[in-house]
């Protein structure tokens, strides 16, 4: 068995299982020895290889006799620890629910499986999915597969590792205040943060209700459009916004940019970045460009509060759910989201109000500059990964900034207006490490995003590469590729 099935993208992999030139056992087992091969970064709390082996070879019986369960059939995945898989732990990397075993899957894990799709694990993740840097006192703190010494990003860390290493074909993640797009974008993967109310939350720990998502994270626009296709649909035991849009149309994906309009946030697409990260991203956006789109220039008045309001509400609502664990079992919790959850306690409800009222305040002026720009585009992070451990970061050298702040400089704008955003990688710092560009689009148009990041795909190889432990390369491409 070689280890070249790994290399194979999510839809490539589906269609070879299809074909019967590659075999679900045989995915599902180099998949398992991979998962053993980085075990140094963490990046999985659980392994179900007997459940895996078991479906694996179900499936390739049922591809013998003809019969494709869906368009995921055989693919081994990967989901966020936080999101409930019947009968196997779901801790949210938590002490708390070291015990928690879910009688039911949720409802987006039951969707990936009736498209044939076999879990292989349970992803680690920031403790109840409060931080960005996957730095776990329970589970082993998530490493990144560039560089052990520094951290993959979070709160789904151990997902976009799990990806970036080819141990699964995609993954599941959830997104509260950047928390899928953060590690796709500092492990050099492809992930999106739907519209909220398009992917169902049921069976799912929570962090931040009234923003949080789950969604998909792969290493192509290309293969996360097949899962979001998948995985979208209004459940009713959700409430909130329905999905009117249904599955996003795979024709949109070689539709090419020409023609789209991309808009520039004025003072802010490119203010306060790290000098690697901006080269990268003008770069990208020259090559689509080149390719038949062309910059148009938008104001957004009040972007500027927009990390204050998602920090306030980011603090409230999780405070709020754990109100009665935090008084009963403090001790159990890390020390970093302990402290957070005490913060919110704190918070006046003048203040939460306050923030729910410029949400709608930004959304609103969000949709208009949306109006005469398809998507708009800015960095995902304004930095690349720093040391495992930081609670600083350098933007601007020699000024330390606080890391949670400064991690949600560009990803506080779709999750505080419900507006969908896709990661994409487009680009490494002098040392090697990814940098991500965000792409932020219309309410329920991710089929836009899906067609500007696979044109962008098609002309780039960022997506393709792998950390130097999988690929065995010396050093990846600079940042201007």
């Amino acid at each position: 068995m070689s280890d070249d099935v790994l290399d194979l993208g999510l839809i490539e992999a589906a269609a070879l299982v299809a074909d019967r030139q590659v075999s679900p056992v045989e995915l599902v087992e180099a998949s398992l020895c991979r998962i053993e091969a980085i075990s140094e970064t963490y990046a999985y709390i659980a392994v179900l290889a007997d459940d895996a082996r078991a479906v694996a070879r179900a499936s390739e019986v049922m591809i013998a006799a003809g019969h494709r369960l869906g368009p995921l059939h055989g693919v081994p995945v990967a989901v966020k620890d936080n999101i409930a898989v019947a009968g196997h732990p779901t801790t949210a990397g938590a002490r708390i629910l070291a015990d928690h075993r879910p009688t039911a899957d949720a409802t987006v894990v039951a969707r990936l499986r009736s498209a044939g799709a076999i879990v292989v694990g349970k992803t680690n993740m920031h403790e109840f999915a409060w931080g960005g840097t996957s730095a776990n006192p329970h589970y082993g703190s998530v490493t990144n597969p560039w560089d052990v010494g520094r951290m993959p990003g979070g709160s789904s860390g151990g997902s976009g590792v799990a990806v970036a290493t080819r141990s699964c074909a995609g993954a599941l993640g959830t997104d509260t205040g950047g928390s899928i797009r953060l590690p796709s974008a500092l492990n050099g993967v492809t992930g999106l943060r739907p519209t909220i109310g398009r992917v169902p939350n049921t069976g799912v720990v929570p962090l931040a209700w009234s923003m949080d998502t789950v969604g998909p994270m792969a290493r192509s626009a290309v293969d996360c459009a097949a899962m979001l296709t998948v995985l979208a649909g209004h459940a009713a035991a959700d409430g909130g916004p329905v999905d009117p849009a249904g599955a996003d149309r795979s024709d949109d994906l070689v539709a090419g940019t020409d023609g789209i309009r991309i808009g520039v946030i004025d003072g802010y697409s490119f203010h306060h970045t790290q000098p690697a990260v901006e080269k990268a991203v003008r770069a990208a956006l020259e090559s689509l460009t080149a390719h038949g789109a062309r910059t148009v220039e938008v104001t957004i008045d009040d972007i500027e509060g927009n990390i204050s309001a998602q920090l306030t509400i980011e603090s409230a609502e999780p405070s709020t759910y754990h109100q009665r664990w935090l008084r009963e079992r403090p001790e159990d919790y890390g020390a970093d989201v302990r402290l957070l959850l005490e913060a919110g306690e704190l918070l006046p409800a003048t203040h939460y109000l306050q923030a729910q009222r410029y949400r709608t305040l930004l959304r609103r002026q969000a949709l208009a500059a949306l109006t005469t720009a398809d998507v708009l585009v800015c960095p995902t992070l304004p930095f690349t990964a720093t040391p495992l451990g930081e609670v600083t970061v350098e933007i601007d050298e020699g000024v330390p900034e606080d890391m949670l702040s400064a991690i949600m400089q560009f990803t506080g704008l779709p999750s505080l207006t419900g507006l969908p955003a896709i990661s994409v990688p487009c680009g490494f710092d002098d040392a090697g490490l990814p940098i991500g560009m965000q792409l932020i689009g219309r309410p329920f148009a991710e089929s836009t995003l899906f067609r500007v990041a696979a044109a962008f795909q098609q002309c780039t190889s960022f997506h393709r590469e792998a950390p130097p432990s999988v690929s065995h390369r010396e050093a990846p491409p600079s940042a201007g590729g």
